[in-house]
């Protein structure tokens, strides 16, 4: 009897420390092109996200989180690698087109499903994948259990779900053709999965990918018309943008309320991301910060996030720790008390997330992107971080710049010819991490491509 006793008061306090005697299950929503300013929490006044804002209300809200990349693909490759982008063959879009394509997922890369299986769980990726169309690069072959959503990278209509004209929708491996917005589509597949899930004993890791609020700029019409019904002056295209992107926060707090509904919330760690910055010419709000989407500047790279995680991670606390999506690979590993594979850059913030601190990262933060199409060849854009000094080249026929990001947080002032000594010292750290990336193929092996 007395052991019984002793083990009840440890489980009670372990419990109230925040640990739980089960894995949790792990849910990373992740949207696209979001920008830092558009959301409600994080400074929008002509924009509602009230089940986001509330999702970020019962956790930690980030704001100073990175996008590896300022688009898409090489971000999520990075974060469902733990790895630089460049290092696992996704330097750039991965596209349709391959001549535009500048992206091949290295087989040798561990994923994050990959990682988490041996410990457990069950794992799924519902809605854009964006790393690859053929075999070796499937979901399915990279880790995931279960696969229903968009091969592709954008949609070319919300609608009819095509890119190119190409059919990409999938359950696994076979195609389907659902109807309706894909938002909505991708939604219910995650209700599905989740309701699914709600008996099971294993944890599930749940990687839910909107397209929203990727262009096409294609919100449902009653969205559009209570925007423009509510916001007097607002422009057509600003409306069109904060309709998609509130119908998304629809959705997202339906996803929410599911795992509520079915008692999962209380052992979930739902982290929400964006990929990158919004898209400005699209009427994207990045805040205050210069650029958006595909720039270098800190408006293509800087995104809301959040981590919830309830009785662990205290609700209502914001954080200013700066860390990049390619830490997300490792906190997870460690939530689900496994052990992060040796070789990777990203670095685990879980510390952060139980406790609300945690000592600086001591090591750079590169950015890279590489891409293919008409308008870039083949070249490149690259930027370090390094303390409060950013060097950057935003595109690849402009200058190197260097801004002191304390003192100059808009990056209105070039300091590359005052503070030589520096600029010298970090485009030698840039040099060497481009030389380490351009040892890595991001094609296709010749002996596995198809004839």
């Amino acid at each position: 009897m007395f052991k019984n006793f002793l083990l009840s008061l440890v489980f009670l306090l372990l419990s109230n420390l925040g640990f739980s005697s089960s894995k949790p299950n792990i849910l990373v929503i992740i949207v696209d092109d979001l920008g830092y300013g558009d959301l409600s929490s994080y400074g929008a006044t002509d924009l509602k996200s009230p089940h986001i804002d509330s999702l970020i209300s019962e956790g930690m809200r980030f704001s100073e989180c990175f996008a590896n990349c300022p688009v898409c693909s090489p971000t999520r490759a990075a974060l469902l690698t733990g790895r630089y982008q460049e290092l696992v063959g996704v330097p750039g879009v991965i596209r349709t087109k391959p001549e535009d394509n500048w992206g091949y997922l290295a087989p040798s890369a561990t994923m994050l499903p990959q990682a988490l299986k041996p410990l457990g769980y069950h794992t799924a990726a519902i809605g854009k994948w964006h790393l690859g169309l053929d075999h070796e690069a499937h979901p399915n072959t990279r880790g995931f259990d279960h696969f229903h959503g968009f091969l592709g990278d954008m949609m070319d209509d919300y609608y009819h779900h095509r890119r190119h004209d190409q059919h990409y929708m999938r359950l696994n491996q076979e195609k389907v053709n659902p109807k309706g917005h894909a938002t909505d589509i991708f939604t219910r597949w995650a209700q599905s999965y989740l309701t699914e899930r709600k008996n099971q004993k294993d944890p599930f890791f749940l990687y839910l990918a909107y397209n929203a609020p990727h262009t096409p700029i294609q919100p449902p019409l009653d969205w559009l018309k209570k925007v423009i019904k509510r916001e007097k002056g607002i422009t057509e295209k600003r409306a069109k943008l904060v309709a998609l992107i509130e119908h998304m926060d629809h959705n997202i707090g339906k996803v929410i309320a599911t795992l509520k509904e079915t008692g999962q919330w209380k052992n979930t760690l739902t982290i929400f991301v964006s990929d990158n910055g919004g898209q400005i010419n699209v009427g994207a709000n990045c805040g205050n910060l210069r650029g958006g989407k595909q720039d270098m500047y800190e408006g293509g790279l800087k995104v809301p996030a959040s981590a919830t995680w309830p009785g662990v991670i205290k609700p209502g606390t914001r954080s200013d720790f700066s860390f990049l999506t390619m830490d997300l690979f490792p906190t997870a590993i460690e939530a689900a008390d496994g052990t992060v594979p040796n070789g990777i850059e990203g670095r685990s913030i879980l510390p952060l997330l139980k406790s609300g601190r945690q000592a600086p990262f001591q090591r750079d933060n590169f950015f890279t992107r590489r891409e293919g199409n008409q308008r870039y060849m083949g070249d490149s854009s690259w930027a370090l971080r390094r303390g409060p000094w950013k060097l950057l080249k935003n595109r690849p026929d402009g200058p190197w710049e260097l801004f002191h990001l304390e003192n100059d947080p808009l990056e209105t002032t070039d300091l590359s010819k005052k503070e030589s000594q520096k600029f010298r010292e970090l485009t030698t750290a840039m040099r060497a991490q481009i030389q380490r990336g351009g040892t890595v193929s991001w094609q296709k092996p010749e002996t596995t491509k198809r004839r």
